[in-house]
């Protein structure tokens, strides 16, 4: 069954050989056989292997991109197949071709008036096939070990930013609870929307962590979740939003900026009798989108240290920064004038941008 899914999904553990990349490895890597050929004589008893040095590269260059060659037309094709058939047939596609040049190079030799007898004709193939049976078969199972580490390294990044994503304090929600059973009697349609708010907020939790949505849709989860505490906060909790300037078509991860907002009312906002008030802002900068939330620093917070766990949600989005946009995702704090700012830096990605990329 998993060799099924598989084929259904159109993965394979064979690289993609029509990448540029991947056919100057196999150029790279061919030579680099050449020369290790070049050490054994083309002729039992003959020291001639460096002078043959560049008929060796040549014959050796054939095979290796007329190989690259098949297995890139035939991509598509073999990865309908499970991974043993996958394999098998490489495999077989890569002796095939071996035995093909080597039997075209023979006869090449033959007609340009070399003296080579049937003897040495069998030498040079039976040579060549094991040669190329040996080093086919390291490569491909070299392909399906990095293939499977990979998987394996996919599987536990995505169970990780699962985690991570799916990370909501407790307190938020007991004290969301609270609020909603104290509005139920007086005012039920706050209760109501507040219930809805709630749902969105755990909706979105339990997505699936790859999957990305707009800036849009993550900045109304963040005017959602402040509604909420809003209820709860009343007056305490003003609410500043500058993000005009924003591109709401922006493709960001579930969940980003939410958790930096909860920090913001966690740490700038409650602790503070007369409240204070929550800034969010953001521009567009070239290729970047710059987003900065800002809160008040708690008069009690010894020389701008905020309440304990104040970390925490923010190394988790910095790794899920990492973790979807490597160097390119960035958070930085300051602080100043007696508030502290959060400052995310991402790429400017569209759907568009998204499906190229595939």
């Amino acid at each position: 069954m998993a060799h099924k899914r598989q084929s259904l999904s159109g993965e394979s553990f064979l690289p993609n050989f029509c990448a540029i990349r991947m056919v100057f490895a196999v150029v790279i890597v061919a030579q680099l056989l050449s020369f290790l050929f070049a050490l054994v004589p083309l002729r039992p008893g003959s020291d001639e292997q460096w002078s043959n040095l560049g008929l060796i590269s040549l014959f050796v260059q054939w095979i290796a991109l007329t190989s690259a060659a098949l297995l890139c037309s035939l991509r598509r094709w073999l990865a309908r197949l499970s991974q043993i058939q996958a394999g098998l047939l490489s495999y077989a596609i890569l002796l095939g071709v071996i035995g093909a040049i080597s039997e075209a190079t023979f006869w090449v030799w033959q007609l340009s008036g070399a003296a080579l007898d049937s003897s040495w004709h069998l030498h040079f193939l039976l040579r060549n096939l094991v040669a190329g049976a040996i080093i086919s078969g390291l490569v491909l199972r070299y392909f399906y070990v990095q293939y499977q580490w990979k998987r394996n390294v996919q599987a536990e990044s995505e169970a990780r930013l699962q985690a991570l994503q799916a990370r909501i304090r407790p307190h938020f929600l007991f004290n969301s609870m609270n609020t909603i059973a104290s509005l139920t009697r007086s005012q039920p349609d706050q209760a109501e929307g507040a219930v809805e708010d709630l749902a969105d907020l755990f909706r979105m939790s339990l997505s699936d962590a790859r999957k990305l949505i707009t800036l849009e849709e993550e900045l109304a989860l963040c005017q959602r979740y402040l509604h909420i505490e809003g209820l709860r906060l009343g007056e305490r909790l003003a609410i500043s939003c500058e993000t005009e300037a924003l591109p709401g078509d922006a493709l960001v991860p579930p969940l980003i900026l939410q958790p930096l907002v909860e920090n913001a009312v966690y740490h700038g906002i409650e602790p503070r009798a007369q409240g204070g008030r929550v800034e969010i802002s953001g521009a567009r900068k070239g290729s970047q989108l710059t987003i900065t939330i800002r809160n008040p620093l708690p008069p009690s917070s010894e020389g701008g240290r905020a309440r304990n766990g104040n970390r925490i949600a923010q190394d988790n989005v910095r790794e899920r920064l990492a973790a979807h946009y490597g160097p390119d995702g960035r958070l930085e704090l300051s602080m100043e004038n007696d508030h502290y700012d959060v400052t995310m830096t991402l790429p400017y990605r569209t759907q568009q941008d998204e499906g190229s990329n595939r």
